[in-house]
């Protein structure tokens, strides 16, 4: 099961106190549902399924994820700031965060190719979907019917649909979303 964790630091009653979120994405063992736990200072003391909104001195705490991990979690301040909360150096987060300040080349390249294997997942499945759809008898009458041009094998159908996920997967690591992209390819 994997888990990520983030964290902040916010004063309480003029202390700093160390605000941390967890959340483990194959959700809870016994009833399944993905759940979000706030700690402070190491205790747990709130928690809920997901999205949440955790109530913090001086604001609150925003959590939502994705198929592909962590969508967002952010302080977001009276005043309406909103801050990041800093994913744990030993999680994926934080171990994706870490290679993109020791590698940005490699770093941009892996976000590059993640970019473009949803892009093409997204459009292979749009053209799959649109020759099924157009020929259902009201639209095939109103549009006409739609044959893909695409007629792709099985084995290479499978590997861009694993290439989507992976991609989806290593942007959810780096927290970055996209309504088009990620909710129409695994995220």
């Amino acid at each position: 099961m994997r888990r990520s964790v983030l964290s902040i630091t916010l004063p309480v009653q003029g202390r700093p106190v160390v605000h941390t979120v967890e959340v483990k994405h194959g959700g809870d063992p016994q009833y399944g549902v993905v759940r979000a736990g706030l700690y402070l200072d190491g205790y747990l003391r709130l928690e809920s399924k997901l999205p949440a909104r955790f109530p913090v001195a001086d604001g609150h705490i925003e959590v939502r994820t994705g198929k592909g991990g962590m969508r967002r979690c952010h302080f977001v301040a009276d005043d309406g700031t909103v801050q990041r909360l800093v994913p744990d150096p030993r999680s994926a987060e934080g171990r994706r965060m870490r290679f993109a300040d020791e590698h940005p080349a490699a770093s941009g390249l892996i976000g590059a190719v993640s970019i473009l294997m949803l892009l093409i997942g997204v459009g292979l499945n749009l053209l799959q979907i649109a020759e099924p759809i157009s020929q259902i008898p009201p639209i095939a009458a109103t549009v006409g019917t739609f044959e893909s041009p695409l007629q792709l094998p099985v084995w290479l159908n499978l590997a861009l649909g694993f290439g989507a996920v992976a991609g989806a997967v290593e942007r959810g690591m780096r927290m970055r979303y996209h309504w088009l992209l990620d909710s129409g390819a695994g995220t």
